[in-house]
């Protein structure tokens, strides 16, 4: 009989102890959370779609949704690993990339990667008509709301307003509001105007326009161009996109993109990846604004590298070579 000692039963809680954390480890669930923008914004149900379509493909993993300011705040977050994709609009992208300070980024966020080219925002002023605005120059001793401080919204508006020759100091007063609650505001007379950063057809905007009368104000395409960003282009909000809106408004689009970031495993941001693009319908269910992604065009200009998981599904889909 072998004697039981000191050293034979240290042995044991040693080999116990490494079967005990390499079942753990074995077991260990995956989290992908999901990091989206406020709840009144297209990018919280898009995000709340991806998140279920993750479950279902991804069913060893648990994933979340969490709303949040956007884009500065999704790319600082998944710089420090708390989140495993983010929406972002591409400038605030590149801005990350360089560290931008005055956009919301103290150094390079250098960890962040490209999952996909999605869909492009449109930047909507959108004024109660009563207050007389119809144009960019309009809006000099208004009230306006700009989105939340150094979201992707506010630095769409400073790059708009500088290109258009103004400031903030033109307006009457400055609200740092995400656009669910300036809408509130407009409804109750306490504001004159948003600039809203989103897809088409945001909710709350077509609330406000079943509520009062509305102005969607133009922002010519010489504007476009004096901001210089290739992030923005011109577009158009179309004819009928909100009640009362007879004809389309010309405006900046600015293409948004799904950013992950290099610790996230490759096979992780594969399967994320695939899963998206074969389940896009669940994501225009969710909003119009998905029927704008299109598989040709994610790999296209991404603002920081590709994944190397995302990387490997746009080269097996011959999308790059």
């Amino acid at each position: 009989m072998k004697k039981n000692t000191p050293g034979r039963r240290f042995a044991r809680v040693v080999v116990g102890a490494t079967l005990v954390f390499a079942g753990a480890s074995a077991g260990a669930a995956e989290f992908i959370n999901v990091l989206t923008g406020g709840t009144s914004g297209v990018y919280y149900p898009l995000g709340v779609a991806l998140s279920q379509i993750y479950g279902k493909a991804l069913p060893e993993a648990k994933s979340s949704v969490q709303a949040t300011k956007a884009s500065a705040e999704n790319l600082n977050l998944l710089q420090s690993g708390r989140g495993e994709v983010g929406f972002s609009l591409g400038d605030s992208v590149a801005e990350a990339w360089k560290g931008n300070e005055e956009a919301g980024f103290k150094a390079p966020l250098k960890k962040l990667r490209t999952l996909a080219a999605i869909y492009p925002n449109y930047i909507q002023i959108v004024a109660n008509a009563d207050s007389g605005i119809r144009t960019l120059a309009d809006l000099k001793g208004k009230r306006v709301a700009v989105g939340a401080p150094k979201s992707g919204t506010e630095l769409n508006a400073r790059d708009i307003f500088k290109a258009a020759g103004m400031s903030y100091k033109d307006l009457a007063k400055v609200e740092y509001l995400p656009f669910g609650e300036s809408v509130e505001l407009i409804k109750n007379r306490q504001l004159d105007a948003t600039l809203i950063s989103a897809g088409l057809g945001v909710a709350a905007v077509r609330d406000l326009a079943s509520s009062i009368k509305i102005v969607v104000v133009p922002i010519p395409a010489e504007v476009v161009t004096k901001i210089g960003e290739a992030a923005y282009q011109v577009g158009t909000v179309p004819a009928n996109t909100y009640n009362g809106q007879a004809v389309g408004v010309p405006t900046v689009a600015v293409q948004n993109f799904l950013i992950t970031h290099e610790g996230v495993p490759v096979d992780t941001v594969y399967r994320m990846t695939k899963a998206m693009f074969d389940n896009l319908e669940q994501m225009v269910t969710a909003h119009t604004a998905a029927r704008a992604i299109r598989k040709q065009d994610a790999a296209k200009a991404p603002p920081v590298p590709l994944h190397p998981g995302a990387e490997k599904y746009y080269r097996e889909a011959g999308l790059i070579k």
